[in-house]
């Protein structure tokens, strides 16, 4: 309690003022007004009211002292509050020095009921001193007590946060297991069953005689294939498991946009013709370098394209762009027409909580989306995505141009 000492208002009398305020610039006008107005209304006081003993304001900026401010529940500045031992009164509003005045009255009754005790039937005497210091500990604690009853709440919320914090976090974890043993078993397998193929090369018999120098070159192609696959899944799983706080180190340099299309469209040629879908390009020739980290570039990609085929129905049409947008940027589109993204999910497509929702198709944008906004605002770009429900996706995001030296 003693912490929070410095907090709590002394009431010399009846009652006390306090007028919360706050840092805005007019705020010492509506102080000056109040202090007008109360010692304008202090001269109606009778001569049984002591002029040694005015009113008790005090000037209470709430963003210094919140728990007076939480305790008695304001949502606005400025406002005047009258406490008194059990109760308080709250005036609010520009109008406080007119309210002031209208309220006077009754206040006035107060004060001259307050001082007839004191200096009543007991002559202003020691019994009269202790029943106003009795007064004065009364509102004291009160204001004390609720202080101590907010601070107690507070910890409480921040304790039930932390709570939820590290829930969140093992569930993320055994999402991450999950995940893993889910996703990472397809590449595993491909990759398995590509090699166990190429051992039938080496072993004599007629099987070896189909395995061709082509399917040799296939095979190989498609294990590198899948286990850049799995390398850059695991990437994207710890990188987001450390959080968002983490810092993504790159390594920029002049890359060449064309060359990089080439190898990643490449690289899912064969999910393309699987589904039988189209991939249509507009890639300018005269396109600018970027200056950027190639590998990580490249996940973005990765998981852009790999989101698009997932979600675009088979025979559908996904489409990649390249834009010199500014002398400064160049922005890049991957589009699909699968289900699209609800409107009001599409504001949080990026979010770290939101990666794992993957039972819904609608949602399911895997857990890449958090980590390719990392990467993308370490190069200082930026990535959207364009949406309507039923009618595919579009997603977008700006790399910096390379300037030579």
């Amino acid at each position: 309690m003693e912490a929070y000492a410095p907090l709590l208002p002394e009431v010399n009398g009846p009652f006390k003022l306090l007028l919360f305020i706050d840092k805005r610039p007019n705020s010492t006008e509506q102080v000056r007004e109040v202090r007008k107005q109360l010692k304008s209304l202090e001269k109606s006081l009778p001569a049984s009211v002591p002029e040694s003993e005015p009113i008790d304001l005090e000037i209470v900026d709430m963003t210094n002292q919140p728990y007076l401010a939480e305790h008695f529940k304001l949502v606005a500045t400025p406002a005047l509050i009258k406490v008194t031992a059990d109760t308080h009164q709250v005036l609010a509003g520009s109008n406080i020095a007119s309210q002031l005045a209208h309220w006077w009255p009754r206040w006035q009754r107060e004060l001259m009921a307050y001082h007839r005790a004191r200096n009543g039937k007991n002559g202003g005497g020691s019994h009269g001193k202790s029943a106003e210091t009795a007064a004065q500990n009364i509102a004291v604690d009160a204001v004390a007590q609720s202080v101590e009853i907010l601070r107690l709440s507070d910890e409480i919320f921040r304790l039930k946060q932390d709570k939820e914090t590290l829930t969140a976090q093992i569930a993320f974890k055994d999402r991450i297991i999950s995940m893993m043993a889910h996703d990472l078993r397809n590449p595993l397998t491909a990759a398995s069953i590509a090699i166990e193929t190429l051992e039938l090369a080496f072993h004599p018999g007629e099987k070896a005689k189909k395995i061709t120098p082509e399917l040799i070159a296939h095979l190989l192609k498609n294990t590198k294939l899948q286990i850049r696959t799995v390398n850059r899944m695991i990437t994207e799983i710890l990188q987001t498991a450390r959080g968002s706080s983490a810092n993504l180190k790159v390594s920029p340099q002049e890359l060449n946009l064309q060359r990089l299309f080439a190898d990643v469209m490449e690289s899912y040629a064969d999910k393309l013709t699987a589904k039988q879908q189209h991939l249509d390009t507009d890639i300018p020739q005269d396109l600018p370098a970027v200056y950027a980290d190639l590998d990580q570039v490249q996940r973005v990609l990765s998981n852009l394209i790999d989101n698009a085929i997932k979600y675009t129905p088979i025979t559908g049409r996904i489409g990649i762009a390249a834009l010199h947008r500014t002398t400064d940027k160049v922005q890049i589109s991957i589009r699909d027409n699968g289900p699209g993204i609800p409107r009001d999910n599409q504001k949080n497509i990026f979010d770290e909580n939101f990666r794992l929702q993957r039972d819904n198709a609608q949602d399911g944008y895997g857990l890449g989306l958090a980590f390719c906004q990392r990467v993308i605002r370490a190069h200082y770009g930026q990535i959207w995505v364009d949406s309507k429900q039923g009618e595919g996706s579009c997603f977008h995001f700006t790399l910096p141009v390379h300037r030579s030296r």
